[in-house]
């Protein structure tokens, strides 16, 4: 730490994942199981206790595959609480890396403050040969405590990379390296043991969808266009109670004459349309005949993103207009 610099004082929350879980052997890269509490989590970090005064808190200890609305919502209403509290200068929240980036997106559209909440994640767990977990536990505290993170929004430390939570997505399935961020998503790194952040996010100063008297989500489904698809998959929504549906389209958030059918077919009971792109990189234009169709594009958002971005503006009541514009505009 700088010389003069007051230690930093970090809270760090557990929620489970493959950073809190053991295998069998060294050797075992899947099938491993959550068994390990933040505490002994941090206290298996070398060095760790140099970095700062830690409190660690368990909010909850599952894989990231079994969040929920109510986790979600636990855990955003307990980082917002945390930085409200002037004894706190940061916040580092250990998470599954399979939801990871939903909660990150979720996090960046509820949670504005100027104190760094990151997150971190493996994705081998922490019993295996070169477990990733230690090492990027070590530098989520680095970064949380450096002021250098100060107003760059939520942020996410895997495998010595800084990345901003609204443009992450996991794109290997068992790599260490396997969140990527493209162009501005990329803030900066850690060095040897030094925080570098080489650009900076220009972010609004408010939240999109603040948490206060945000109790529940709706229901919005995803669902994969392709060749040959069917109206099914649409009914099967409507008949769910679904209140949105966002189409992985293809290419620039084309629809199958299928989908077309069924988004049209959700609108005359109400339901809001997005079509964003199973295609992992580039923006899912507007077209001419959105307007006409009632349908929404999803512009920069994935479509897990578009379905966080999506609940949040039905819960919050937005009408067409308004979503539409927030979803250009996130």
């Amino acid at each position: 730490m700088t010389m003069g610099r007051a230690p930093a004082r970090l809270v760090l929350l557990g929620t489970g994942g493959t950073i809190a879980s053991t295998a069998g052997r060294a050797s075992q890269l899947t099938d491993y199981a959550v068994t390990e509490g933040i505490e002994a989590m941090l206290a298996a970090v070398p060095g760790a206790e140099a970095l700062g005064a830690i409190r660690c808190e368990q909010v909850f200890n599952v894989d990231s595959r079994r969040f929920s609305t109510a986790r979600v919502l636990r855990l955003a209403r307990r980082i917002d609480t945390l930085l409200r509290d002037p004894a706190v200068d940061g916040v580092v929240v250990t998470h599954g890396t399979d939801t990871l980036e939903e909660t990150a997106f979720f996090l960046h559209l509820t949670i504005r403050h100027p104190k760094p909440v990151v997150l971190v994640g493996a994705m081998r767990p922490g019993s295996a040969l070169s477990a990733d977990g230690p090492l990027n536990l070590y530098n989520a505290l680095l970064v949380a405590r450096d002021p250098l993170s100060r107003d760059c929004g939520i942020l996410v430390a895997m495998n010595d990379s800084i990345l901003a939570a609204r443009h992450i997505a996991k794109g290997h399935t068992t790599r260490v390296d396997a969140f990527r961020a493209e162009g501005p998503g990329t803030l900066g790194g850690i060095s040897d043991g030094t925080v570098r952040i080489l650009q900076r996010p220009a972010l609004p100063a408010t939240a999109a969808f603040p948490l206060k008297g945000l109790r529940g989500l709706p229901a919005v489904d995803i669902l994969y266009d392709h060749q040959d698809a069917g109206e099914h998959l649409y009914q099967a929504a409507i008949e769910a109670g679904a209140a949105g549906i966002v189409v992985a389209g293809l290419g620039n958030g084309s629809l199958s004459p299928a989908a077309i059918r069924g988004c049209a077919r959700a609108r005359r009971h109400g339901i809001q349309c997005v079509r964003a792109s199973r295609v992992p990189h580039g923006e899912v234009t507007a077209k001419a005949t959105d307007a006409r169709d009632g349908i929404l594009a999803s512009h920069g958002l994935n479509p897990q993103q578009a379905r966080t971005l999506l609940r949040l503006a039905l819960a919050t009541g937005l009408d067409t207009d308004a979503i539409r514009m927030a979803l250009k505009d996130a």
